[in-house]
């Protein structure tokens, strides 16, 4: 693979060989994003279990404490008093037939899908559509609800779902270069912590295997965690 030349002088600031403290760590994937736009600091958990299995899947929601720095886009699918619940709680959009007939026909304007439980009937119709883009509503990430309110309310202050893949890694964006080191470390601590707690009991040994963070056109850097 071909590496332009902002992305070989910034491999040139990172020690391959060594784990580097958290704000270390950080402060790096800032010094290496040079792109000119605000680039997403992003994280990568390898983790000690085996997917294929279903007592070994890793998976769960988190609220960053200070957000990812991208507005969420929320679709809400519900009728009566919880569409009305919605659109007072700052729903970008708010429908049920005519959303699903939209999104059926290609339209996915939409970064969060809310729903309540007597919709999944209908949304559940939109599994493979949804489901390949990490839009299906699931009540594990909190996105099927009798709570709209609370869940639009979480989805804007930053909550984050983060789910192990098939290669046993963990993605999830921890915010933007510009929030600065103290307050992508403080994201960083709060989703390596609900990722601790939810090691599944028939994982054995080491769980966290390896934890980098970088820029989204920069090098990864690798990053040591104390539980």
């Amino acid at each position: 693979m071909k590496r332009g030349k902002n992305y070989k002088d910034s491999l040139k600031l990172i020690d391959k060989s060594k784990l580097y403290e958290v704000e270390d760590a950080l402060k790096l994937a800032i010094d290496t994003a040079k792109a000119k736009f605000d680039e997403t600091i992003e994280l990568a958990v390898r983790l000690g279990v085996d997917p294929r299995h279903a007592d070994q899947q890793v998976r769960g929601v988190v609220v960053l404490p200070h957000g990812t720095g991208k507005t969420m886009k929320v679709l809400v699918i519900a009728k009566g008093a919880k569409a009305d619940e919605a659109q007072a709680a700052g729903a970008d959009y708010v429908g049920a037939e005519e959303m699903i007939a939209k999104i059926q026909g290609g339209w996915f304007d939409f970064d969060t899908c809310i729903t309540t439980p007597d919709m999944m009937g209908l949304v559940g119709r939109l599994g493979k559509l949804l489901g390949p883009k990490g839009l299906m509503p699931n009540p594990k990430s909190g996105t099927v609800t009798m709570d709209i309110a609370r869940a639009i309310k979480e989805t804007k202050a930053g909550k984050v779902e983060y789910r192990v893949d098939k290669t046993a890694i963990i993605h999830v964006p921890i915010g933007k270069k510009s929030f600065g080191s103290e307050k992508l470390a403080d994201n960083f601590n709060t989703l390596l912590d609900a990722v601790v707690k939810a090691k599944p009991a028939a994982a054995k040994g080491q769980y966290l295997k390896s934890i980098v963070v970088g820029s989204t056109m920069g090098p990864g850097i690798k990053t040591q965690y104390k539980i």
